[in-house]
């Protein structure tokens, strides 16, 4: 797939926000073997990656054993987490805000947790080439 020129905006947007030092990043859970989204979503972190975001695959059965949350959420500046609410489908039915200082924390430490134990996108998708 070729992602030159997508979302030009965003890109520019993830530039400008990178050179201030601002960081993105973001830990995928995938099943073994992935689903397309899944492909689909590896693919795209070579343009994310491009623009100044780091972004990490753990495998399902990992996140299960180190019993990290099952919820889709999001940090922003250590104060806010964005907690998402998908339906069978895949669609995105809802988002919950959450500031509790100690609900926040308790995501940090789960994302911490899943970034330790993540593999970069560049080695996930060179292993899954290879077949390892």
């Amino acid at each position: 797939m070729n992602w030159d020129g997508a979302d030009p905006e965003w890109c520019a947007e993830r530039r400008r926000q990178s050179a201030l030092a601002k960081r993105f990043g973001r830990v995928r859970v995938i099943d073994q073997p992935p689903t397309t989204g899944r492909l689909y979503l590896l693919e795209n972190a070579r343009r994310n990656s491009a623009v100044g975001e780091t972004i990490y695959n753990l495998d399902r059965a990992r996140a299960e054993r180190l019993a990290l949350p099952e919820e889709d959420f999001w940090i922003f500046d250590s104060r806010l987490v964005a907690l998402l609410d998908f339906d069978d489908a895949d669609d995105l039915v809802s988002v919950e805000l959450i500031r509790e200082p100690a609900a926040v924390l308790r995501y940090a430490v789960a994302r911490d947790a899943a970034t330790h134990y993540a593999i970069p996108y560049r080695e996930y998708a060179r292993r899954l080439s290879a077949g390892d």
